[in-house]
């Protein structure tokens, strides 16, 4: 489900509804990150979107700059969430910006679907 969701990610970016872009590419890394969990746990994935507190469940050696994305991409899918959030969020997500976080998102994916074996 995460490489359908990372072609859904593509085609809001490429029809510049960014904000909803960043959004499905929170839950790209997200699904990633608990897949790994439950094939180490054999179990469920924590009820959370915290990426990071996913990641270091997973027991990969993600380097300090992949945690960092993970800490801002988390707040993608709280800053679309809540109303509280949402003009903020949206007033930052032009598209130099967008792109700058859609590329880093494809390469964190990359970096996960690589060790996933």
């Amino acid at each position: 489900m995460s490489d359908k969701d990372f072609e859904t990610m593509r085609h809001l970016f490429q029809s510049k509804d960014f904000h909803w872009a960043l959004f499905v590419g929170h839950i790209v890394i997200e699904k990633l990150l608990k897949a790994l969990v439950v094939k180490k746990l054999s179990n469920h994935a924590p009820f959370t979107h915290d990426l990071t507190r996913l990641a270091k469940l997973t027991e990969l050696n993600f380097s300090r700059e992949h945690l960092d994305w993970m800490d801002t991409i988390t707040t993608f899918n709280m800053n679309t969430r809540y109303d509280s959030y949402k003009q903020l969020f949206y007033q930052k997500c032009t598209e130099e910006y967008t792109s700058e976080w859609f590329e880093k998102i494809q390469t964190l994916r990359s970096w996960i679907k690589e060790r996933q074996s």
